[in-house]
């Protein structure tokens, strides 16, 4: 009854009466009042969407004032000394590795922009996921990086707040939340129903303005949070609360949808959890508990996340919180498995965690509380556990492994990875880690987890037919094996760098040891892989290998101590060695049926992200495996020549044709064995250095991708280890800075790395280069380099081979590995492979040669200490171990078994025959061997101890023709002897004389003068001679045997029998003298020609093309002008009927119409204080003349005194080439049929020049050749000016006549008068409608003949401004070379002669006659004409010269300039004298006759100037007018002797002018009639104006016409300017932040790029105009779109090392690149994008 009457009540007076009752000692009954009134506004069985309870509960908590007074108030109570700013997706935060603790801080940008970041690490990132901001969080990052705010901990001098002010809230609160969960409770759907992901969405949505409630609350400052922790976390209230009416529906059927508050279902785990307390049942004891539940149910919405992280900031709430997120952690697993929407929930839980986790104080409470650890692991374990499959590796049948399978969805989807990147996070804290290191049956549960990915996604080699599907799995198998296993190794290994913690590697040992034996048990292996199958991912021995390697390198453990028996270390050999064997086969193309995938996976394999994770492991536990092999040989266990066997076993699988490129990987995979030290001794500096080096030898580099090519562990690139090189130091030692540099066709290098000299020469290391490259072009373009530079440094010209380098001294636990280069087997290999060589045999290679002598000189470079250990086999190859030794040992016979069937083998047999023979019997060997080979372990013992010849077979095989042998057809054997008589020594001087083609390349005393020094960079022969003077240095007796053999080869003989060598070697001489000339001579020819292509077709400047385009004045012409067709190739005149065109591209530009006055360009707003204002420029203040004009004159009068273009006007361009129309039309044809896609629109008229490829997209017909009848039509007369006037004023009356050579018969059309109407008709389709109207009556004459006459004026401003403005520079400029003003002049002129201009109103008649004023009043007019001194000079220029008969003799052109110049000086008296003060003008007034006014003035020189600079414009352009006309070439000049320059050139001035110092503008002037008179006429036209008012005839008056060069805006130095301020800035039409917000870099309109409000507005005039530039906000990548078309320029922004940053990836500091701007700026004004930039494409109207 109460509620009811509180609720028909004010809300606000309510509120406050409840309030005072409250705060009363005795409150009962208030209390008693609020909760009747709170039960009636908040019952759960209203809909939830009604707005009314929140208005409640927003008055009752503002206590009767107005809630944003409220909200106020209690914000200036702010005690919070951490931000903690919460984002969502797509914000733009940072991350400053210098102040970070965890790799996991962030911060908001104005936290950031506040803090002092100067010189640190830190980059800008899109978040994914959302996050936090960390700034004021001493656990997170270091106090010097905390913004201004939180680092004077301003939230901890706030005073104390007030009891009451939050005492309403704390009544009203805890029921608000117990109603929304009530709401969440009952709106729950479990999975599986129909629609329910609907009905979830549909729940959210009415709850979201109570959710968006709390948020708001959050965000009130540490006060309010304080107030909600409590309600939150408070048991008793949530006690009190359930037992309420509401939430008693204990009899509900569905548990687990959480209708109970009781007992949750238990999330049932594997029963490999080790612990069942580990995952209680979720019993919820407070608010926060079901809300967390409630959130995970309804798989984490986005608000509900926000208000859960936004409350962190409060430390006792954040404990409470991360309590329950780990109590719940199971809960979260099994949801997310369950989710379709896998991807965004991760993204969601990982935005939750990443906050909790990167606290290390936090983690390791709840370690110690929560059990974390056992619950992170069994939870992972478990979810592993619904995916796994019987592993089918070794023996299929009776295998018992399970792997995970890697085409689920979970593995696929990366599904795992929210909590795989969980336990990362917390094991990058000491304290956790070593809690997990200790634990050993959490050590014995992760290692059963990593055994889930041991032998994933095996392959099996298809031998038949080629596989059907292609499985795409293998990525998801390497990134689960990077994920789940690699990162946590790494995380872990982090922590065991000091002897302290030998336990913790030993307790990993131990575990990982006994797992693999369970794995070797599980599938059945006991010593010999299964054939033709493949698995790369062995995470157990990966493990083992990077923590006994850690454990030797850092913890000072010894290698026997952590090694396992002999026959488990065999095992552990098998599966790594297995897969090197099969990168060999897959690279020989063994494995090819199985798809490109397999080749995929060999390539990811040995990436930068993976291989120190995988191969690099793998190869060591091999070198591991050697080194004990040998150790332990004495005790009758294996020997190496055992391992070799091995090895010939694993890549001796091969078919004929596979064998060389087998042999070659088995041979790079043993030196790659026996020289690789990553693990072996290198120190972490020296594993950066070569790992940087090889990447730069392969490529010049970017910094970034450096970064990414190289492995990140052991070397993390960001951060500084202590004691260690940074990367960038690193840099900066092996290589130099190339700056970003311009190529000639346009295209933008990016800032690269390249090796400095010296490193190429000393550090290349080709071993290091092969086993980092993915794809083996990479290792040619290392060698390249190299040879290049040897080249280049004068050290070696020829091809030179890999060049050898010098190992750093092995760990003296490895030194065992060394006797693997002494080993018999292996010197059995070497002798075979040198005795083939030398015979030439089918399957030797350079390559093959070049490894055996590789592994000569490790073996000479690593010798043995003491040679106790020899192998005591009875074998008579060699006698000893020792390589030294052995190198001398002459072998003279050996024993081989062929076939009857081979070829006969004689026994005196020539040495190729018995070469091929002893191959045949190795096959057969081989096929016996290798069943021995085969079998168990226990026989490798038998196998070396057979006889000597036997011994050798075993690995002879390798270079020999293999040919399998099939089954039950043994072949009868023979058992041949060959006479070989060599040793090592003597093969290697023989392969010398062989290479260097000379019989005695080594005479016997050549070791005497040996220069050891040239011996390091050289080709093969230069290798022999440094492997056999290492040989001579160590031992005398090989230099003896050297001088031996070298004495042999060639005895002294008498010296007439060389005679006949030394003819030989004459005529060798003389022919390749002659085969050279004949190269040079064929070359010459070449190049004359290519010469003489280039002229014909290229060159515009060749004669036929000159005098088309720019008649000289010495070259009269007599005959007609040839043009080159560049389709049919004829040459020949244009004519009537088959007239020939110019290729021009017709665009339509703005550039003149944004040069402003002042030369600086305007700068970029970057704040919103800052405007552009477009009225100063050139095309804003031309319209607002023509528009005030209109005012007050005749429409047509004023259509003809001023020029339009300015903004939207048609530019004409031409690569200078011509061609026949019939033949463009039929060219136009083929490009429509052609089917490939073009970047341009062929039914638009658009195409390429056939010859060069420019862009263009129309023809310009060329006028006819000039007959003889015009021979004389620009020689001078004598004529009198007043004779020359009156003979223009007559061509202007023939204005309808056409010159005799375009009389055409009536009624008939030529070909040529068709195409010219085209092309101006292809002329007013380049720019849009609103460029053409200006007139009252659109579509008029009138302004056809202003759009006409205003595309020349276009034209020459255009190359007036591509010339830098003036004319100082003469001659033709780049633009002139190609221009056709010409040929657009006279199209201009053909069309324009249909418009006549009547001769009452020819502005002629008024610049050269006194009109009487009483004619003058005659004219009914309702408005006057344009006054003169109004009009634009050179408008009227244009339209004399296109509207009388052409050609025009140049006597008359000459005329009409100065008569113009005339009206331009007086328009420039007349806008001076607006300038001066009226004392001025008195006194100029009366100081005389016109002529001498200039120099009676006190400060004549300023007057001059001033005049010479407002006539120059006019004087420039006619000048540039005449030189296209007339073909008059430009003299250069000074700038300030510019005015006499072109006034001499004009026949203003006589050519002895004086200097331009004493130069008078006034002295140009000539007048036909009183000069006094026709001012005063003019003045009179002015001043008679009665409507108009005197700011208006000022303005018209004074038109300056000089406009500084055109420029785009300037922008700021640092991207990061530009990027705050626009990238939340709205869209000025929609009022919406853009998704790709751009900016007019012309103009500086902010539009939202692919936004339909924008498309609507039309809002970027220059986009509409011609020519859009535009900065992609978020990309910083400039776009440019011209008509329909658009490209991607480029970036002007750039990093520290000159790189561009598309899409902001890598976010680090961008700055402007000054010279890249000026390139974009200048082909702005050329108009030359459509040139240079080639990757155009259509936009379809979707930009």
């Amino acid at each position: 009854m109460m509620a009811a009457l509180l609720l028909r009540r004010d809300k606000k007076a309510t509120a406050a009466h409840l309030k005072a009752d409250l705060n009363r000692t005795d409150n009962t009954a208030g209390v008693r009042q609020l909760q009747e009134l709170l039960d009636a506004v908040l019952n759960p069985e209203k809909p939830a969407a009604d707005s009314e309870a929140l208005d409640w509960c927003k008055c009752l908590i503002a206590g009767g004032d107005g809630f944003e007074e409220f909200c106020k108030t209690v914000r200036s109570y702010d005690n919070a000394t951490l931000c903690g700013l919460v984002w969502t997706a797509n914000f733009v935060a940072y991350r400053c590795r210098s102040c970070g603790i965890s790799p996991c801080m962030s911060l908001c940008a104005e936290c950031f922009n506040n803090g002092d970041h100067t010189g640190h690490d830190f980059n800008m990132f899109r978040s994914q996921a959302g996050g936090a901001c960390d700034c004021g969080d001493g656990n997170v990052m270091r106090e010097t990086g905390f913004c201004r705010r939180h680092r004077l901990r301003t939230g901890e001098n706030v005073p104390l707040i007030p009891r009451d002010l939050l005492l309403m809230s704390e009544m009203v609160l805890p029921r608000f939340i117990q109603c929304i969960i009530q709401y969440l409770r009952d709106g729950y759907v479990e999975p599986g129903e129909y629609s329910r992901k609907q009905d979830l969405q549909k729940v959210l949505q009415q709850l979201e303005p109570q959710i968006s409630f709390l948020e708001e609350l959050t965000k009130m400052g540490g006060a309010m949070r304080t107030v909600l922790t409590k309600i939150l976390t408070n048991q008793q209230t949530f006690k009190e609360l359930s037992m309420g009416k509401y939430l008693d529906c204990e009899n509900s059927e569905d548990q687990d949808a959480g209708q109970s508050v009781g007992q949750r279902k238990r999330v049932k785990l594997s029963s490999s959890t080790k612990d069942s307390c580990v995952i209680e049942s979720l019993k919820h004891k407070c608010f926060l508990e079901e809300l967390l539940f409630w959130t995970i149910k309804y798989e984490f919405p986005q608000k509900m996340v926000t208000f859960l992280l936004n409350m962190l900031p409060d430390q006792d709430y954040k404990i409470t919180f991360t309590k329950t997120f780990v109590q719940h952690y199971a809960f979260i697993m099994k949801t997310l498995m369950k989710s379709h929407e896998s991807d965004t929930m991760s993204n969601r839980i990982v935005h939750i965690s990443v906050q909790l986790f990167s606290n290390e104080e936090l983690a390791r409470h709840v370690t110690e509380e929560c059990h974390l650890l056992d619950i992170m692991v069994t939870v992972l374990l478990y979810m592993m556990e619904s995916c796994l499959i019987k592993s089918e590796l070794q023996d299929e049948e009776n295998n018992r492994h399970v792997v995970v399978n890697c085409s689920e969805a979970l593995l696929k989807n990366n599904t795992y990875w929210p909590l795989v990147s969980d336990f990362i996070n917390i094991l990058s804290h000491q304290s956790v880690a070593k809690k997990f290191l200790e634990d050993h049956s959490l050590v014995m549960l992760w290692m059963s987890f990593v055994s889930f990915f041991q032998g994933m996604n095996l392959n099996k080699r298809e031998l038949n037919e080629h596989v059907e599907f292609e499985s795409q799995t293998y990525y998801a198998a390497f990134a689960a094996e990077l994920e789940a296993c690699a990162q946590p190794m790494w995380g872990l290994l982090t922590h065991c760098k000091v002897k302290e913690t030998q336990e913790y590697t030993k307790t990993v040992v131990r575990y990982c040891l006994e797992t693999l034996q369970i794995w070797f048990d599980a599938i059945g292996f006991i010593d010999e892989p299964a054939p033709n199958q493949v698995t790369f991912h062995l995470p157990l021995h990966r493990y083992y290998a990077m923590f006994l390697s850690k454990a030797i390198k850092c913890q000072g453990l010894d290698l026997d101590s952590l090694l396992p028996d002999q026959e488990m270390l065999m095992k552990i050999m098998v599966h790594p060695l297995q897969i090197q064997a099969c990168l060999s086969e897959i690279h020989s193309n063994m494995w090819v049926r199985n798809g490109l995938q397999i080749k995929g996976q060999a390539m990811t394999y040995v990436q930068s992200h993976f291989c120190n994770s995988m191969i690099d492991p793998d190869i060591y536990l091999l070198q591991v495996r050697i080194t004990t092999l040998s150790q332990v040989f004495l005790r009758g266990k294996l020997s190496q020549t055992c391992f070799l066997s091995y090895c010939i076993m694993l890549f001796n699988t091969h078919t004929h044709t596979q064998e060389r490129p087998m042999l070659e990987g088995a041979l790079t995979f043993l030196v790659i064995l026996t020289s690789l030290r990553i693990h072996l001794g290198m120190t972490d500096d020296e594993i950066l250095r070569a790992e940087m080096v090889s990447q730069l030898c392969m490529n010049d580099r970017t910094h970034s991708a450096l970064l990414d090519l190289i492995p990140e562990n052991p070397n993390p690139k960001s951060g500084i280890v202590p004691g260690s090189c940074s990367f960038e130091e690193m840099l900066s030692a092996v290589a130099d800075f190339k700056a970003p540099v311009f190529e000639p066709g346009g295209s933008m290098q990016q800032g690269m790395y390249t090796p400095k000299g010296e490193i190429l020469l000393k550090e290349f290391d080709p071993i290091m280069v092969v086993l980092r490259t993915v794809y083996r072009r990479d290792v040619q373009s290392a060698m390249d380099r190299y040879s290049a530079f040897l080249k280049q440094s004068g050290i070696h010209t020829g091809n030179p081979w890999p060049p050898y380098k010098e190992r750093t001294p092995l760990h003296h636990c490895y030194k065992g590995l060394i006797k693997l280069l002494h080993c018999k087997t292996l010197h059995i290999v070497i002798f075979t492979l040198l005795y083939k060589i030398w015979m030439d045999h089918q399957n030797m290679s350079e390559h093959v040669l070049c490894m055996v002598l590789y592994l000569i000189e490790l073996g000479l470079d690593n010798q043995l200490q003491d040679t106790k250990d020899e192998e005591h086999c009875h074998d008579s190859w060699f006698p000893g171990t020792n390589l030294l030794s052995n190198l001398h040992h002459v072998i003279n016979f050996v024993r081989v078994r062929v076939p009857e069937t081979a070829p006969e083998v004689r026994r005196e047999a020539p040495p190729s025959t018995s070469t091929e023979a002893s191959s045949y019997g190795q096959n057969l060997r081989e096929a016996q061997m290798f069943s021995l080979v085969a079998e168990r372990r226990r026989k490798f013992q038998e196998i070396i101890n057979r006889n000597n010849t036997e011994a050798a077979q075993v690995v002879r095989p390798k270079s020999s023709s293999t040919r399998w042998v099939p089954p039950g057809t043994p072949p009868q054997l023979v058992t041949e002897i060959l006479e070989i008589r060599e040793s090592m020594l003597s093969l290697l001087i023989k392969l010398h004389q062989k290479m260097s083609s000379k019989q005695n390349s080594l005479s016997a005393s050549w070791l005497d003068d040996m220069d050891t020094g040239r011996h390091a960079h050289g080709d093969g022969i230069t290798a022999i001679e440094r492997i056999l003077t290492k040989a001579a240095m160590r031992s005398c007796q090989i230099k003896r045997s050297i001088q031996d053999v070298c004495g042999k080869v060639c005895p002294p003989v008498p010296p007439k029998k060389n005679s006949p060598t030394d003819k030989k070697t004459m005529d060798k001489e003389e022919r390749r003298q002659r085969a050279r000339e004949r190269q040079q001579k064929l070359l010459a020819e070449f190049a004359s020609r290519q010469k003489s292509f280039m002229e014909t077709a290229m060159d515009v400047e060749s004669p036929d093309t000159e005098a088309a385009m720019d008649l000289g004045p010495s070259e009269v012409m007599e005959s007609e002008v040839l043009y080159d067709c560049v389709i049919c190739g004829q040459s020949g005149p244009s004519t009537e009927d088959r007239p020939t065109g110019l290729v021009v591209l017709l665009q339509a530009s703005s550039v003149l119409g944004h040069r402003c006055k002042s030369q600086e360009a305007k700068n970029l707003p970057t704040s919103d204080e800052e405007h552009i204002y477009p009225a100063d420029t050139c095309g804003v203040s031309h319209d607002v003349r023509l528009t005030l004009m209109q005012r007050f004159f005749k429409d047509s009068s004023c259509l003809q005194s001023v020029s339009i273009g300015w903004d939207g006007g048609v530019y004409v361009q031409t690569c200078g080439h011509t061609l026949h129309i019939d033949c463009h039309k039929s060219y136009m044809e083929s490009l429509r049929n052609d089917q490939v896609l073009q970047g341009f629109s062929v039914d638009k008229g658009e195409f390429t020049c056939p010859l060069c490829r420019q862009f263009a997209n129309s023809v310009l017909p060329c006028r006819p050749g000039r007959g003889t009848e015009t021979g004389s039509w620009h020689t001078p007369t004598n004529k009198k000016t007043c004779v020359l006037v009156k003979e223009v004023e007559d061509l202007q009356e023939k204005l309808g006549l056409f010159p005799v050579s375009y009389i055409i018969k009536p009624g008939t059309e030529s070909n040529l008068s068709k195409e010219m109407e085209l092309v101006i008709k292809d002329i007013k389709n380049t720019t849009q409608k609103k460029y053409m109207d200006y007139g009252k009556n659109p579509g008029s004459p009138d302004n056809d003949f202003l759009f006409m006459y205003s595309v020349a004026r276009t034209n020459l401003e255009l190359e007036l401004v591509h010339r830098g403005g003036n004319l100082c520079s003469g001659g033709a400029s780049a633009a002139a070379k190609r221009s056709c003003l010409n040929q657009l002049f006279h199209v201009l002129a053909m069309h324009m002669r249909l418009y006549s201009i009547d001769s009452a109103y020819n502005p002629w008649t008024k610049l050269t006659q006194i009109i009487q004023s009483k004619e003058a009043d005659s004219f009914d007019e309702e408005r006057p004409e344009v006054p003169m001194l109004f009009r634009d000079v050179p408008s009227l220029l244009i339209i004399f010269v296109l509207t009388m008969p052409q050609p025009l003799r140049k006597e008359h052109f000459t005329c009409v300039v100065k008569m113009l110049y005339s009206l331009q000086f007086i328009q420039a008296l007349a806008a001076l004298s607006t300038k001066f003060s009226p004392e001025e003008r008195q006194a100029w007034s009366t100081s005389g006759a016109l002529m001498k006014l200039s120099s009676t003035v006190w400060s004549p020189q300023s007057i001059e100037f001033s005049l010479q600079q407002f006539c120059l414009p006019f004087l420039r352009l006619s000048c540039l007018l005449q030189h296209h006309l007339y073909g008059d070439s430009l003299t250069g000049c000074l700038e300030e002797e510019e005015f006499s320059s072109l006034a001499v050139c004009l026949g203003l001035l006589p050519s002895a002018h004086q200097p331009s110092n004493s130069m008078h503008s006034a002295s140009c002037l000539q007048w036909v009639v009183s000069a006094f008179d026709l001012v005063s006429q003019w003045c009179v036209e002015v001043t008679g104006l009665s409507q108009m008012q005197a700011e208006q005839s000022l303005t018209l008056l004074v038109q300056d016409p000089q406009w500084a060069a055109p420029r785009l805006l300037q922008l700021p130095d640092n991207y990061n300017i530009i990027f705050q301020y626009y990238h939340r800035k709205a869209c000025t039409s929609c009022k919406k932040v853009p998704k790709d917000p751009a900016l007019c870099l012309v103009c500086g309109a902010f539009v939202c790029l692919k936004g339909v409000c924008c498309k609507q507005q039309g809002i970027c005039e220059c986009f509409l105009q011609s020519t859009g530039i535009f900065l992609l906000i978020n990309a910083s990548v400039i776009i440019i779109i011209r008509g329909h078309r658009f490209c991607l320029w480029g970036s002007v922004y750039l990093d520290a090392h000159g790189e561009e940053d598309r899409d902001l990836r890598r976010g680090k500091p961008l700055f402007l690149c000054e010279e890249r701007y000026r390139v974009l700026e200048q082909q702005w004004v050329s108009h030359t994008f459509d040139h240079i930039n080639k990757r155009w494409g259509p936009h379809y109207n979707g930009l």
